[in-house]
């Protein structure tokens, strides 16, 4: 699992911007087209909310695909924390560029800072705890890596970026592979360098679990007094996860009972755009 806040590869930028210019330019921005070729202008992008910033890779990226002539006079840093009426970004360059890149660097921008503040909130909500809080990959379609890294900046750990780094084994994979001990013994087998997880559904199965020893056991859709109980029987063996239905109000109470990670997908999921605003100055 990781914590700090590493930008993806340039490469996944890169895809991410061209998809996003493709499906909103297509063959052309036939309204800015209603301006003079050659004409210049100044844009600013202004904070209409408080919110943690996010997307600054995202936004170079845009313009040098829109338009390397563009310059990026002034952008703010990621994880930076914004105030309402703070300016934000300033770009000069050709009028026609600014207005064609517009929607694609606020949509990058508002929905990171979305991200990275959502997880801000959630981080600050267990402070003084020993629990840490997971994103998951509950994520847009495409942007597993762009929100994932918001969440980072925002300040919580990364939960498994897919099905490839790590074993999370859930009921129907004990079902299927007929029972816990046998698939935890198999995921040591084929790749010991990999954490292994296990999803458990109640207490007689988190007993089966423990024997089983995985790195992790994640308690779905546990009561309050079921994660209590559950952190008393692990002792410390292994690492307690929570998952399920946990929102903002939640994870202060539950991160108190003990365990060790809360997974959450809200923060992904269920994002508040940060209010963010362009215009021409």
């Amino acid at each position: 699992m990781q914590h700090r806040a590493t930008t993806p590869p340039p490469e996944v930028v890169e895809a991410n911007v061209r998809a996003a210019l493709a499906e909103d330019v297509g063959e052309g921005d036939v309204t800015a087209e209603l301006v003079e070729r050659g004409t210049c202008a100044r844009a600013v992008v202004v904070s209409r909310s408080s919110g943690v910033f996010c997307g600054a890779p995202w936004v170079v990226e845009t313009f040098r695909q829109v338009d390397p002539g563009v310059r990026v006079d002034r952008i703010a840093e990621d994880g930076a924390r914004l105030s309402p009426d703070e300016t934000v970004m300033e770009f000069s360059g050709a009028a026609r560029s600014l207005l064609t890149a517009e929607r694609t660097i606020l949509n990058f921008a508002q929905l990171l800072s979305g991200t990275a503040t959502r997880a801000s909130a959630y981080a600050q909500a267990v402070a003084g705890t020993k629990a840490e809080v997971l994103d998951t990959r509950k994520t847009i379609p495409g942007l597993r890596a762009a929100q994932k890294y918001a969440a980072a900046v925002g300040g919580i750990r990364n939960h498994r970026a897919g099905l490839f780094d790590a074993y999370l084994i859930k009921e129907n994979h004990i079902a299927a592979a007929g029972g816990i001990a046998v698939a935890v013994r198999r995921a040591r087998s084929a790749r010991p360098d990999l954490v292994v997880e296990v999803e458990v559904e109640d207490l007689d199965q988190l007993d089966e679990a423990l024997v089983a020893a995985p790195d992790i056991v994640l308690l779905d859709n546990f009561s309050r007094g079921q994660i209590r109980e559950a952190v008393r029987r692990n002792a410390s063996r292994v690492k307690i996860e929570v998952s399920g239905g946990i929102h903002l109000a939640d994870a202060a109470s539950i991160a108190r009972l003990g365990v060790d990670y809360i997974s959450v997908g809200d923060i992904t999921k269920h994002v508040e755009p940060l209010d963010l605003s362009m215009r021409f100055g």
